[in-house]
Formats: C-alpha cells, structure tokens, sequence
C-alpha cells in the first residue's frame, strides 16, 4: 500500500466504519434510557427523578442528528474518493470502501 490514495481510501473507510458504529450506538442507548423513562413513569416513580430521566433522554435524542450528519457527510466523501478513482477497483482497499458504502446507504434515510 504504497500509494497514499489507497491510504487516505482505507482511512475514509474506517470513519464511514466508525460513524456508522457510533450512530447505532447513540440510538440503542436512546431506546434503553426511553425504556428507562416508562418504567420509571409506570411504577410512579418521584417527580424529579423521571424529570431527570427525561433530560437524559433528550440529550440523547440530540446527539443522532448530529452522528447523522457527519455520517452523511463522511458517507458522500467516500463515495466521492471511490467514483474518482476507478482505477482501484481491483485492490482490496477499493472493494472494502464499496462494501461499506453499500453497508451503510440504506441507514443514511
């Protein structure tokens, strides 16, 4: 890999790779502390204690469109760097880029 292409292709990758980890991440915690917040609201829990837990929900709720974003944007930078250099397509790097790119497309909506 001694084209810095293929590196700065491999590195792109692995932020799509990550951005997309992260994004699931952020919406399984949201789940959990929502879940969270109907129990507590269920078993009548103190007033303040579910009015805390509807903060941390909500901060939760803001960092998603953020991880949505950037994985967009990180998303569209790849598939930009892939198009302009077709002459790739037969190294690994390339067809990981192209499996990633594929992986994540149907999660960017």
């Amino acid at each position: 890999m001694s084209d810095p292409r293929l590196r700065n292709l491999k590195v792109k990758t692995g932020v799509v790779k990550r951005l997309f980890k992260e994004k699931i991440s952020y919406e399984k915690e949201m789940e959990k502390e929502r879940q969270k917040l109907n129990g507590m609201k269920q078993k009548g829990e103190d007033e303040y204690r579910v009015k805390k837990q509807e903060e941390v929900v909500q901060e939760c709720l803001m960092m998603i469109p953020n991880c949505k974003i950037r994985l967009s944007n990180a998303w569209t930078d790849l598939k930009t760097t892939l198009d302009s250099e077709p002459g790739f397509s037969n190294t690994e790097e390339y067809r990981e880029a192209k499996k990633v790119l594929d992986e994540v497309e149907p999660n960017l909506r």
